[in-house]
């Protein structure tokens, strides 16, 4: 590619992807509360993340909201209806959304395996299936440009089996995702009951976006407004956005469950009607202990620990299992928000190492993955004659070339069993972190058990260690004589969690995403990789995020739309080769305003960035 292509494709881009430009939406403003976040890091890690969690009042306030709506029975009663008549309920999303969509499904399915003595149990653990953009690949790692076709939306889900009688739950964060309105489309063209879940007011993705107007518009398919406000960081759906969307979905679906348990297993005591209330009042809860000063400092100690070994050229890895896909997930989700390197094949010595990776506690990476999603993988493995079918022969070759990197094969490749730790040793200087809860309690204070075993080895090496422990709180009493004894000095986190009789733990997975959300971006926030509020290393891999990078140049230099535009190209043009070949590359919108600023070219910009330049070190107009 020469400097003449790159400037035609931000002319291109330019006049053919206004439906992108989503600077008006809601979900892409910037917070007033943390506008100031990545100067309040600089001078304490408590105080930061305690303006994280004063944003996540937001979920909660929303959340109230909509449990006051006649929404959640109304829903939970509609779907109960199909699945008891036979249907099956679909997950579709893209990027944080798509991750949810494999999480609903794997709790739905980890719930019904679990209940011995109810006739069926196989047929009803697999009513549920997950569309995510790109297959379960972009489970790992993001799959370029993916999220940008309606009509790979309409095959994925066509393809996975949707039909009449079934309910689709099409799931995105700024409710403009092209891919996820796809799934919608198709749902409804088969005879599916299509709800659309959202994160922006109507009347603002009326005004600016088309294909959502025409979804919203549209009397056949059921609305779900989860509109929350501004991200923590500006732009971070997978923040605020997808935490509110969690809730909703647990709820409906704990809701559906107990609907369903009640006409096949009649002696259950457990109403539909119940599961707002408890939820909101468990919430409350959950969230007041996160924003405690004891919780605080404790997620601090292992922020710092993280950003030790980083800020020293080493990596992180975690150890979990129950709470494997949300640990999967928040760790996935640095790469395109923070430019980190994604997960690393355990074959591929030219791509670049990732500075976090997840290890399970079984021995093969099948199994493991099979653990992890309640399910075999599903990659995609589309021919390249049905892909001619579905883009331009200009997008093609790209979207061909893309598709031979996401089957299942390729998903086995990331060794996340014990058979990993051979491919990625810990060593000193590293950090290990354990993401445990209290069903695995054993496997955490008992000998030779799974993370008790890690975490001495990683110790041992010279390792920084640390521990999250989710569980009663008269459980953490016993919790904490342990680790007083223990020889490994842990810096834990010692969360409680409600005693409940909630079926799928709603509140503690929204619990854990927040606080596994809060303390990656504020590593990332510590290690110069936001401004203010503002993630300036955003990877620009679609449509929406290079709209969005491009305004964040605009934020940061007195550039117009355009030009910025252009510049962002030509930043893109020069780290294309490494981004797809996995390889490390500097951050785009630093490079590119860096250039800018100095007026250098992009090697010189690169080097500058490499001596240790925080992204705060650009100038800020706004400041």
């Amino acid at each position: 590619m020469n400097h003449t292509s790159s400037s035609e494709q931000a002319e291109k881009f330019i006049k053919e992807a206004g439906q992108f430009r989503l600077g008006n939406l809601l979900t892409e403003s910037a917070h007033p509360h943390t506008k100031n976040l990545s100067y309040v890091a600089d001078e304490s890690i408590s105080d930061a993340l305690g303006l994280m969690f004063d944003v996540d009042k937001d979920v909660l306030e929303r959340y109230r909201t909509w449990i006051a709506t006649d929404a959640p029975a109304r829903i939970s009663d509609e779907v109960t209806e199909l699945v008891l008549a036979g249907g099956k309920l679909f997950f579709t999303g893209c990027g944080a959304t798509g991750r949810l969509s494999i999480l609903l499904d794997a709790m739905w399915r980890n719930f019904w395996s679990k209940q011995d003595g109810i006739p069926n149990k196989s047929d009803w653990q697999n009513r549920t299936f997950s569309v995510m953009a790109g297959g379960d690949f972009a489970l790992i790692k993001s799959v370029e440009g993916f999220e940008d076709f309606t009509q790979f939306g309409a095959k994925q889900i066509e393809d996975t089996g949707v039909d009449k009688g079934d309910a689709v739950f099409a799931i995105t964060e700024g409710g403009e995702t092209s891919f996820v309105i796809g799934t919608a489309w198709q749902g409804l063209k088969k005879g599916a009951r299509v709800y659309f879940m959202y994160n922006n007011p109507d009347d603002v993705l009326c005004a600016d976006v088309i294909r959502s107007c025409e979804v919203i518009e549209d009397d056949r398919i059921e609305k779900i407004n989860a509109t929350t406000g501004p991200m923590t960081i500006m732009g971070s759906t997978r923040m605020q956005a997808t935490s509110i969307e969690l809730l909703m979905m647990s709820t409906i679906l704990e809701m559906v469950i107990r609907n369903v348990l009640a006409e096949i297993a009649p002696s259950s005591k457990l109403a539909a009607s119940e599961v707002p209330s408890k939820t909101m009042a468990e919430l409350m809860g959950m969230h007041a202990t996160l924003s405690s000063k004891e919780m605080l400092d404790q997620i601090a100690g292992i922020v710092s620990n993280e950003e030790t070994a980083y800020r020293c050229g080493f990596k992180s890895t975690y150890f979990a299992d129950h709470l494997g896909i949300d640990v999967l997930t928040d760790t996935t989700e640095r790469s395109p928000t923070f430019c980190t390197p994604a997960f690393r094949k355990w074959d591929d010595p030219k791509a670049s190492e990732s500075w976090t990776y997840l290890i399970l506690p079984y021995p093969d990476s099948e199994t493991a993955w099979e653990n992890l999603l309640q399910r075999t993988p599903r990659g995609l493995a589309w021919p390249d004659d049905e892909i001619k079918k579905l883009v331009t022969p200009e997008q093609s070759p790209r979207q061909c070339e893309i598709m031979k990197q996401i089957g299942n094969e390729e998903i086995l490749r990331f060794r996340i069993g014990l058979n990993g730790l051979q491919h990625r040793p810990i060593v000193r200087g590293d950090a290990a972190v354990a993401i445990v809860t209290e069903d695995n309690r054993e496997a955490l204070t008992g000998e030779g058990g799974f993370y008790r075993t890690q975490l001495e080895a990683a110790h041992k090496a010279g390792a920084l260690t640390g521990l999250v422990y989710m569980g009663r709180k008269s459980e953490l009493v016993g919790i904490r004589d342990f680790l007083k004894t223990w020889q490994v000095p842990v810096k834990a986190v010692l969360f409680p969690v409600p005693e409940t009789d909630l079926l799928l733990d709603g509140v503690a997975r929204t619990g854990i995403k927040m606080l596994l959300n809060a303390a990656s971006t504020c590593i990332m926030v510590r290690l110069g990789r936001v401004l203010g509020n503002c993630m300036v290393t955003l990877v620009p891999s679609n449509l929406k995020l290079i709209d969005r990078s491009t305004r964040f140049i605009m934020a940061l230099t007195d550039l117009e739309y355009d030009d910025a535009c252009h510049l962002l190209f030509e930043s893109i043009e020069y780290v294309a080769p490494r981004m797809q070949a996995g390889q490390a590359y500097p951050p785009v919108v630093a490079l590119t305003v860096m250039r800018y600023q100095k007026g250098m070219h992009p090697a010189d910009a690169e080097e500058l960035l490499k001596c240790n330049i925080p992204a705060g070190a650009l100038s800020d107009p706004k400041k």
